[in-house]
This record gives C-alpha cells, sequence and structure tokens, in this order.
C-alpha cells in the first residue's frame, strides 16, 4: 500500500513545482474570486466560461504564458461550502483528475482556508483533515491479484498520486499540518480496514485477521493478544464455538489494548464481528451475491483499524478492541437449526437460524469485555442484518443506543465526518419476538423489525451495562459497483466515525 506523503508550505504559488496545481473556488462571489486570481496568477480568463463551482465540479486547464511552475491548473467547485461535504467530495475530485493525467505530485492552494472555515462553520484543521482524508480514499486502490498473465496493463502499475503539497499563509499553516497529518493518518488506518474487507475468503481467516492485528500492534506500539482455540473452550465462548462447528478453520478471539503513557482516566470497548465468510451455515444463503459475503468482517476491520489510529494519534484514553473471528459454513458436524447453545455468559439461545451466526460471536465478546474490562461506553461494529438495509439503505449505518449522549455523540461524529449512522428503537416490546420455549433467549425474532430484534438480542449480553451502542453496518460497508466518491468492494465505514467520537471525549 503506498503511502501518501503531506508537506505544506508558506512558498509562492510560483516557487511550487508540481504535476498539477489546485485551485478552489466557491460559488458565492465566484466571477469577481476568479478573475482577481486568475489576473494574479495569468491565466486565461475563457475557462471560467465552463465552470460553475459546484460542489465537486472541477475543470482542468493547461496554462499558457502564466505565472507558474506547473503546466496544470485544476480548479474545483466548492459550491455554497455547507460545512465539510463539500472538502470531502473535492478530495476525490483531485484524486480522479490526478490519476486520468498521471501526476505524482500536486501542489493546492490552501491560503483562503480561515475564509472558508468561517463561510462554513468548520474549523481550518478540519477542513485540512477532509481534504487530506478524501485524497488517501480516492487514491485507494486493490490489485495485489493482477498478474498480467493475460493483460499486461493489469500488471503494469498505474502512476500514483504520492505527494500533495498544501500552501497556507502564516495564519493558516499550524492547522493545515495538524489537519493533513491526522487525515493522513486516518486514512492510512482505513486503508488497511478496506483492505481486510476486500480479501477473498481463501486469503482472510481468523488467524489472518489475529496476524495483522499483532502486526499493527507491533509496528504502532499497542498490546495485542490472540485466544486460541483451546482458550476459547476454556472460557467457554458457545457462541463463537458454536458458529465454528461447520469450519475447517480455527477460531480466534483478538484483544487490542492501547493504553496510552501514563495511565488513562476513561476506558472505551469496541467490539468487532469478525465472520471471514458467511455461507450462512446449515440456512444457506442463496448463491447469487453470496461472494460479497467476504465483507462479513468488516466490523472488526473497522475496530481494528480504530485502535491503531487511536494509537497513532496518541489519544489519552484506554481503547481496546475484540475481534471474535470465525468463517460461518456448512458440514456434517456443523451447528443446527434448533440447536440450543450456552454463551460465555450463561445465557442459553436457541438457534432458530445458522445464519443469524454474527450475534452469536458478538455475544460473548460483549460479556467478556464488560466483565474483564469495565469499560466507561462500549460500541460493538457489525455488518449484523440485510433487515438494516431494508431500512436505511446503503449509505447510512443503524444505531441503537441504551444511553442518550452516547447515542446523540455517534450521531454527531457521522454528520461531522459523513459516517452518518440513524437511531433505531430498543423498546420492550421487541423482546417478544426473541423469545424461547425451550432457552433463555432465540437468535432470530421472526418477520418483521429484523434490525432491531437483532440488537435487543445483543442487549441481553452487556451485562447491565448503561453505555452501550451497536451500530449495524451492513448497508455501507461495502460498494457492490463504484460511484465517484468510492471504489468497489470495502469502503473502510465506521472507522472515520469511531475516531471521530473517540476525539470528543477529549473536549
Amino acid at each position: 500500500m503506498q503511502v501518501m506523503e503531506f508537506k505544506v508550505t508558506k512558498s509562492s504559488l510560483k516557487n511550487i513545482k508540481a504535476d498539477m496545481l489546485v485551485l478552489f473556488f466557491g460559488a458565492r462571489g465566484l466571477k469577481k474570486e476568479s478573475v482577481q486570481q486568475f489576473d494574479a496568477l495569468k491565466l486565461e480568463k475563457s475557462a471560467l466560461k465552463d465552470f460553475a463551482a459546484a460542489d465537486g465540479e472541477s475543470l482542468l486547464i493547461y496554462n499558457g504564458a502564466s505565472r507558474l511552475g506547473v503546466q496544470r491548473v485544476l480548479l474545483v467547485g466548492l459550491g455554497d461550502m455547507g460545512g465539510a461535504e463539500p472538502f470531502r467530495k473535492a478530495g476525490h475530485a483531485i484524486a480522479r483528475e490526478a490519476r486520468k493525467v498521471k501526476a505524482k505530485k500536486i501542489a493546492i492552494d490552501a491560503s483562503g482556508i480561515a475564509e472558508w472555515s468561517l463561510r462554513c462553520g468548520v474549523s481550518p484543521e478540519r477542513l485540512a483533515e477532509a481534504l487530506a482524508l478524501s485524497l488517501v480514499q480516492g487514491t485507494y486502490r486493490f490489485d495485489r491479484f493482477m498478474s498480467g498473465k493475460l493483460d499486461k496493463k493489469k500488471k503494469d502499475k498505474p502512476v500514483e498520486l504520492v505527494q500533495c503539497i498544501f500552501r497556507g499563509n502564516a495564519g493558516s499553516v499550524k492547522d493545515i499540518e495538524n489537519g493533513v497529518l491526522s487525515g493522513g493518518l486516518i486514512g492510512d488506518s482505513q486503508s488497511l480496514s478496506r483492505d481486510l474487507v476486500n480479501l477473498p475468503g481463501n486469503q482472510l481467516n481468523a488467524r489472518d485477521i489475529a496476524r495483522y492485528a499483532r502486526e499493527s500492534g507491533e509496528r504502532y506500539g499497542y498490546e495485542v493478544t490472540v485466544m486460541e482455540k483451546d482458550e476459547i473452550e476454556r472460557l467457554k465462548m458457545g457462541g463463537l464455538l458454536a458458529v465454528n462447528k461447520g469450519s475447517t478453520e480455527p477460531p480466534t478471539f483478538s484483544i487490542l489494548d492501547y493504553n496510552p503513557a501514563g495511565g488513562a482516566k476513561k476506558t472505551v470497548a469496541l467490539v468487532g464481528k469478525g465472520v471471514t465468510f458467511d455461507s450462512g451455515g446449515i440456512s444457506i444463503k442463496p448463491s447469487n451475491g453470496m461472494d460479497e459475503m467476504k465483507s462479513d468482517m468488516a466490523g472488526a476491520a473497522a475496530v481494528l483499524a480504530t485502535v491503531e489510529a487511536a494509537a497513532r494519534l496518541e489519544l489519552p484514553f484506554r481503547v481496546v478492541g475484540f475481534i471474535p473471528s470465525t468463517d460461518n459454513m456448512p458440514d456434517g458436524s456443523a451447528q443446527k437449526p434448533g440447536d440450543v447453545i450456552t454463551t460465555y455468559s450463561g445465557i442459553t439461545v436457541e438457534v432458530g437460524n445458522t445464519d443469524a451466526e454474527g450475534r452469536l460471536i458478538l455475544a460473548d465478546a460483549l460479556t467478556y469485555a464488560v466483565q474483564e474490562y469495565k469499560p466507561d461506553v462500549i460500541i460493538d461494529m457489525a455488518t449484523l442484518t440485510g433487515a438494516c438495509i431494508v431500512a436505511l439503505g446503503y449509505s447510512v449505518a443503524g444505531m441503537f443506543s441504551n444511553d442518550d449522549k452516547l447515542a446523540s455523540s455517534l450521531f454527531t461524529a457521522g454528520e461531522q465526518c459523513g459516517e452518518k449512522v440513524w437511531r433505531l428503537p430498543l423498546w420492550d416490546e421487541y423482546d417478544e419476538q426473541i423469545t424461547s420455549e425451550v432457552a433463555d433467549v432465540h437468535n432470530t425474532g421472526g418477520k418483521g423489525a429484523g434490525t432491531i430484534t437483532a440488537a435487543k438480542f445483543l442487549e441481553k449480553f452487556v451485562d447491565g451495562h448503561t453505555c452501550w451502542a451497536h451500530v449495524d453496518i451492513a448497508g455501507p460497508s461495502f460498494a457492490a459497483s463504484k460511484s465517484p466518491q468510492r471504489s468497489q468492494g470495502g469502503t473502510g465505514f465506521g472507522v472515520s466515525l469511531l475516531v471521530n467520537y473517540l476525539r470528543s471525549l477529549v473536549y
């Protein structure tokens, strides 16, 4: 994975050498501002006839006898500058154009960031972060399996954008430096999450997830403990073991513990569903679209990437990730509909459908996290239900919480970073749908409110914790096709959301 280098300078645009220069314009006052800037840089003003500066709009021009040391100038629109979203769209537009013209090094004129901040109500640092993060997102590629045996072009590595120079002024350089640093770090961690989601089931099993966690911990200085099957059996984690019964690959339970130097006053637990491939088990899924079930560990990938980002950003509180992992396969020894299992908590579960497996492995992990680490806050993230996609579509995650302040903080964090969540109810009436005549609880809720009954199931395993949230990322975690702001495959959804939530605890 190519890591993008960000630099910040106060140098004049005329002294910056790059393959492409980026200039930003808002729709309001476009004519006056653009004419002034074009005159100052000796650029041809006729190009402005084809540019309206709408959100994400871009226009590439080639300068003639200008005062610049670059051949290409990219005009990028910020529209009416409503929040940070226009800057995220701008970053993706820049990445697309850089790829088209094979630019390795670009310069971005961000000297107006203080004024943009006043217009959109977002701090200069967060605007710079949004730009840097979207640039990393926009240049992401997953091509490690392209051999070139049938098409040599697929083997040739494309020219990639590797360096981005932000130009600021004396009053904004520090904010830009801080923003691009955090944006780059979050983007790198998010790229790891996307890589893991994009890996096929034959390239990523439970032990592989544990290995990636160990490598990250060694690189960024946090502790990783991996429990193998014998330890999981000793702990009697019946949910994880039941799902694993049909697999030839052993399960793992990884604990990623970032604890800042000097100790921390607050501990946040993050639990991620790590089903590396979900066939549905005996309750097997339809074949159409089953290949996308390699992404059923997107919650685990987001948790791993978030703990890594917390360590790299040196956040001042403890962040502990819990990743129960296995695949879910049909086999003669697989769990069957109608089985009754005993979870780590001692709660018994009637398994009505083996394709409702994520909640079983999360049940063990949630109880373990609460009992052994006693966190102040616990959040689980999972591709849990297709019902959430029916309710909210592919762009928004479902969010449930037993704490209004936590729910509000997660909603705000999502609005700020563009990874939106919408709160759904946890009313007691839904408990009736998951009652069982033979066990303490049923793992499915029948017809209707499927994403809510899944959350109600999980609620029973937080051991009375009063500050818990469940985030169902089934919709936004994987893109079946590419769009202007995302490539096909894993999106890395959840990383920015969790990092923004964690940072909100600092202030």
